[in-house]
Formats: C-alpha cells, structure tokens, sequence
C-alpha cells in the first residue's frame, strides 16, 4: 500500500512541476515527465527487491548501473552551472529557470565528449532499477522509460538547434549523444 500511495504522490507532484510541459508535446519537458513517471514506476515495483540476493549477478549489474548514474549527472551538473551561464527570470514567464537553462553552449568538461551527459544518467538509472529484478512488467517499463529519453534527447536537440544554431549543428557532428566515442 505505502508503495502505490508514495507512486500515486510523487506523480501527481511530477504532474504538478510538468503542467505547462504537458500543454506541450514535442518539447524535451513533455518527454521527461513521461520517462520520468516510468523510472517512478520502476523504482516502485522493484523496491521490496533491493537488497535481496545481494551478491546475484543481476544485483551487482544494477548496483554498478546505479553507480555508474552518478557520475554524467555530477560532472554534467557542474558544467552546466559553471560554464553554461544560467539565464535569469524572464519577465512575465511563469517558469522559473534552472540550471539547464543555459545562455552558453557548453562543450567543455563531460560535454566536449556527449551531449547529454544528464540523460545518459537517466538511462543508467532506469536500466539500473531494472536490473534490480529483471522481470517482463520491469522490462515494458524500462523500454518505454528508454523510449522517452530518446525522445527527449531529439527534442532538446531540436530546440538547441533554434537557440545555437550553426554552433549546435557543429558540436552535434563531433561529440556522441549519450556513450563517449560510441553512441
């Protein structure tokens, strides 16, 4: 019970943060409210699991996977705030920015090598709560949570495209999506 009322909480808080993404779709924030919702939803059907069967193979790939979510998110987090120069609270604009609301392109650190070092952490984290207990149920989920982050690294793509133009254009055909030097 505790498992499905904390699920039921947090979506409606995640629905509440992507209200406006909601109204829309195609944009990176439409996107990650639903690859969000499936992590949340991973992370709840495998949270009796956690620490059963610790030293099973599926176990240590899904601690080294969750491990491993760690490090885009910490190094791509710090070049965004130090070198990305978050903008400031547009007059008349309801959201108010975050640090992924950049004014700088950023193509040093983690970026110089992917352009999504903040989604290749999300993938690591839904594909390490899966492994958590590799069941069918975990498997839909995990492949719809991939599904949408594709989706939402096409739209960001898109949209950094209209902001930084040709210097997106060429920084996109010299770095990797989500894996250095491979994809």
């Amino acid at each position: 019970m505790f498992r499905w009322v904390a699920f039921i909480l947090l979506s409606v808080g995640n629905g509440y943060i992507s209200r406006k993404a909601l109204r829309e779709p195609g944009t990176h924030l439409f996107y990650r409210f639903f690859a969000w919702e499936f992590i949340l939803a991973l992370f709840f059907l495998n949270l009796g699991v956690w620490f059963r069967a610790p030293f099973s193979w599926y176990q240590i790939v899904s601690w080294l996977l969750l491990v491993a979510s760690l490090i885009p998110l910490a190094f791509g987090v710090y070049s965004l705030v130090s070198k990305g120069r978050p903008m400031k609270h547009r007059e008349g604009d309801a959201r108010r920015p975050t640090f992924e609301d950049t004014t700088a392109l950023v193509t040093t650190g983690i970026y110089r090598y992917i352009r999504h070092p903040l989604y290749s952490s999300l993938l690591l984290l839904s594909w390490g709560l899966f492994f958590k207990d590799p069941a069918w149920w975990g498997a839909v989920l995990v492949l719809l949570a991939t599904l949408f982050i594709f989706a939402m690294a096409k739209a960001d793509e898109a949209e950094s495209l209209k902001t930084f133009g040709p210097a997106y254009a060429a920084y996109m055909e010299r770095t990797k999506r989500f894996v250095p030097f491979l994809f």
